[in-house]
């Protein structure tokens, strides 16, 4: 007799929680695997309908059908992936070592499907006879060019070499996030002496002893390699033998040896990108992806990278001799080392500034900061935010809020998940449980952001650092991206832009954060329920460009390694030495290293994301940088007429129309990287 099939749990698609989220009491992490093959199987039964089709292709009977397959698929991976990032465990780690492979294996075989591809290459050559508005015929296109990308025209021989290597390479990026998260989660550094303390302010020492007492030693502090503790500790430890080894422990993840060591799956992840370019054509991995970007090719990479990188060079080889007259007025003979640049960094800004981390930190409470977001959102775009309590999600610490149009018709649904914890990977993202669109109806989308800040003792105030307080903004300028999407067809809703302009969104948004406006009235100190004093808000101001060497070599070193790896004819079969030779050529400054090093560079490994594609960041700024400039201009950061525009052209448009001509209709032009320039004070 034949097993029983096990049963599916129909909540993971069947959303019956308040707000239209799903009821997350409903199922348990053992409900994902019978869920998944029947969603699968579901969605090859759309696709068989689509291509069995008796009446020839349509815009209706195909690309339609196409869009809205698979639903039940959508529903379940929206749930599952974001539990794999942000609050996974061993029997979740399992399943998506096995659905990440299994999923690429089934997008291929619908990508490939001759049947389906016939019905839209025949529906992309008779486009311009079809009276199609400009969105659908944007989608058509893409969706047309999406089949070609994914190996629609290979041959069969072709088809199936490009299939397991999709299916290989998914299996490998889900091995190198896992991979990073258990370095992260298993190492810390406990500390248990005054002297091992010493210089750290309140804020690092509480955040250490949380993490410390989730770990099971309530009786010290943990020093870990989530970003939100390490950061501040190499800043002010004053212990320069800890200082180094927390930092070689931050550097090294995933490159320990051992099951977690990820050197070998770069290695083969390199070469079977190169062996998928040639397979369809490209010279370069890095030619296929950027073929599909506003930079479109790597020379216009790298012609953006290298000016920029060669005067951060300068910039931080000054920084570096300011560094070191610090550290030879201490009476000391050592070397600027990378464990010593923060710590010495934050003293030069005390001294040229007048304050520093510890003293703005008590400014910056989370709540405060999450209600300048809301409340930028509502001055620019007239949208409002009601927090809804007594809702289960996937962990406790989740939050909810409705969103509200200006005219008090709900808009959406946002939630934000901000603090660490070691079942969440590192880093900070948004994404979607769903996203908004009308092909069927109106379907208003549910967001979400995902943080790392360190949890306060109870009954305390999370504070941010500033750099904290950014992120929070960036994050939910995507939010918004999803939340004021105004589109009808799924393929182009919100984010679903080319990677190089997905960021002009957030990174614009980070703008608002600094201004005098914001600051006032919500920059509060947590004990004295003051606002920011004058002198220290011109002090923050002021400093804005502070350490832009540094933090400018940090990243375009890692956009340049990316680009090393991928736009070369040759995978190398040694990462380390294929980095640290790459680094040379650069003439790398020793005290620095790449913000995110080739064994952890998860945007770049963990999954196809932002591989040969790590430079868009700095991309998107030549856009932000421009487009704030605008609204500098007419004398108002919160100028009516203006965010009109970029609400509907930038914020509302998501992938309808080209990124160029969605920018040149906000702004009446391309910007220049000037402007970029100028904002990092280079």
């Amino acid at each position: 007799m034949c097993a029983a099939r096990p049963a599916v749990n129909t909540a993971l698609f069947d959303w019956t929680g308040p707000l239209g989220l799903p009821d997350f009491t409903a199922f348990s992490d053992a409900d994902f695997g019978p869920a998944f093959d029947m969603a699968l199987a579901s969605d090859l039964q759309d696709i068989e309908a689509i291509i069995s089709h008796p009446e020839a292709p349509t815009v209706e009977n195909t690309l339609k059908q196409l869009q809205l397959s698979g639903q039940a698929l959508d529903r379940i991976s929206s749930i599952f992936w974001m539990r794999a990032g942000a609050h996974t465990n061993d029997q979740i780690q399992a399943m998506e070592r096995e659905i990440a492979p299994k999923m690429a294996r089934h997008s291929s075989s619908i990508m490939m499907n001759p049947k389906l591809f016939a019905r839209i290459d025949s529906l992309y050559e008779q486009r311009d006879l079809l009276g199609l508005d400009p969105e659908t015929d944007r989608v058509l296109a893409e969706t047309w060019k999406g089949f070609v990308r994914s190996g629609a025209r290979l041959d069969e021989q072709g088809k199936a070499r490009l299939a397991d290597i999709n299916e290989r390479l998914a299996g490998l990026g889900a091995r190198f996030g896992q991979n990073v998260l258990k370095d992260e989660a298993e190492w810390a550094l406990f500390l248990e002496s005054e002297d091992e303390l010493a210089g750290l302010p309140d804020f690092v020492r509480d955040a250490m002893r949380g993490a410390s007492e989730e770990r099971g030693r309530p009786d010290a502090w943990a020093v870990t390699l989530s970003r939100s503790i390490i950061e501040p500790f190499l800043s002010f430890s004053e212990n320069r033998t800890l200082r180094e080894k927390a930092f070689r422990a931050w550097a090294a993840r995933g490159e320990n040896g051992g099951e977690t060591d990820n050197v070998a799956i770069v290695a083969e992840m390199v070469a079977l990108r190169t062996e998928k370019a040639r397979l369809l054509g490209y010279g370069s991995f890095a030619a296929y992806k950027l073929d599909n970007t506003m930079a479109k090719t790597p020379k216009a990479v790298m012609d953006l990278l290298e000016p920029v990188w060669e005067r951060a060079k300068a910039r931080a080889g000054e920084e570096q001799a300011e560094l070191q007259r610090l550290i030879a007025a201490e009476g000391r003979n050592h070397q600027v080392e990378p464990w010593d640049w923060r710590y010495y960094a934050e003293k030069l800004r005390n001294e040229k500034f007048s304050f520093d981390e510890a003293e703005l930190k008590p400014y910056l409470q989370l709540e405060k900061i999450i209600d300048a977001c809301f409340d930028v959102a509502t001055r620019l775009f007239g949208v409002t935010f009601k927090e809804r309590s007594g809702v289960p999600l996937w962990h406790p610490d989740v939050r909810v809020w409705q969103v509200f149009n200006p005219d008090g018709t709900e808009r959406g649904v946002f939630l934000g998940d901000y603090f660490n914890r070691q079942s969440k990977r590192s880093g900070a993202w948004m994404s979607a449980l769903r996203s908004q669109h009308r092909l069927d109806g109106e379907q208003k989308p549910i967001i979400y952001n995902v943080m790392n800040f360190a949890k306060p003792p109870k009954g305390e105030p999370a504070l941010l650092s500033l750099d904290g307080a950014r992120t929070l903004f960036h994050e939910f300028g995507h939010a918004l991206h999803g939340l004021l999407s105004d589109v009808t067809w799924p393929a182009v809703s919100g984010t679903s832009v080319a990677r190089d302009f997905v960021e002009l969104p957030s990174q614009l948004y980070e703008h608002w954060l600094t201004t005098p406006a914001i600051l006032e009235q919500f920059a509060i100190h947590y004990r004295t329920g003051q606002p920011m004093p004058k002198a220290l808000l011109d002090k923050v101001i002021a400093a804005q460009t502070f350490n832009a060497g540094f933090n400018t070599v940090e990243f375009t070193a890692s956009a340049l390694v990316d680009m090393a790896f991928h736009a070369g004819d040759a995978p190398t079969s040694d990462p380390i030495a294929f980095e640290a030779e790459a680094l040379k050529r650069l003439a790398m400054p020793e005290a620095i290293i790449m913000r995110h090093r080739t064994p952890h560079f998860t945007h770049v490994f963990s999954g196809d994301g932002y591989s040969a594609g790590y430079y868009s960041y700095m991309w998107s700024e030549v856009l932000d940088a421009d487009a704030f400039k605008a609204f500098e201009e007419t004398g108002d950061v919160f100028n009516a007429e203006l965010a009109a525009k970029l609400k509907k052209h930038i914020y509302a448009a998501g992938g309808s129309r080209d990124p160029e001509d969605l920018y040149k209709a906000f702004r009446g032009r391309m910007p220049s990287p000037e402007a970029m320039i100028e904002k990092r004070g280079l």
